[in-house]
């Protein structure tokens, strides 16, 4: 395949981020090629180095500029809301929905995180994604501070429960549609409504709260 003419400097880089984040969900990071990258994206290696020195910083650029995405994310959910409630409701269905968009990233960290494990993580953090779950943390806590939410959870427990329930969804859907009584496996709007609606409300009666407590 010939090369392909880079008409903008942005252009070429997005062209090679994103053949970058195929092959590395395909075939993971020490299976994957330069050269192999230079062909998917129709350049020559040499434009890659032109962006990026080697391997390495191309794949935490992958990383980054996914981190960036989700962050983004929850920046427009709290510009288009002024509650909390309405900002979690907003941000997690967005959430899904861009983990069903781009299923080659989802699998590329999950790749990663199963064949490298801690080094791997850390990278992960390092890259910008700690810095998505502060963000969302800090939304928690606002909603604490201004009396939408209650003040006696955990708002990292409670990040953590949103964004493993989208992850599960993400993993889980093919199979979830073969289990009896599951009827949002191909309604992932509906599935984060409730997810989120559980979160906020909890599943025990106001009625029987005190009871449990004691």
């Amino acid at each position: 395949m010939g090369e392909l003419p880079l008409t903008l400097e942005g252009e070429g880089r997005q062209r090679i981020l994103a053949a970058a984040e195929k092959l590395f969900s395909d075939k993971a990071f020490d299976a994957v090629s330069m050269n192999a990258i230079a062909l998917q994206a129709g350049i020559s290696k040499a434009n890659i180095y032109h962006y990026f020195p080697n391997k390495d910083a191309l794949y935490l650029a992958v990383l980054r500029a996914a981190s960036r995405n989700l962050r983004k994310l929850l920046n427009d959910a709290v510009d288009a809301h002024g509650t909390v409630v309405d900002v979690l409701r907003h941000f997690a269905r967005c959430h899904l929905q861009a983990l069903l968009d781009r299923p080659e990233l989802v699998r590329l960290v999950w790749r990663e995180l199963l064949e490298k494990g801690a080094p791997r993580a850390r990278e992960f953090a390092e890259q910008g994604f700690a810095d998505v779950f502060s963000a969302l943390v800090a939304v928690l806590e606002s909603g604490q501070a201004r009396g939408e939410l209650r003040a006696d959870f955990n708002p990292a427990l409670v990040a953590t429960l949103m964004l493993g329930a989208n992850v599960f969804f993400f993993q889980s859907r093919d199979i979830l549609r073969h289990y009896p009584a599951v009827g949002f496996a191909d309604d992932p709007a509906g599935y984060d409504a409730g997810i989120v609606e559980i979160l906020l409300r909890g599943m025990i009666p106001e009625s029987s709260a005190d009871t449990v407590r004691a």
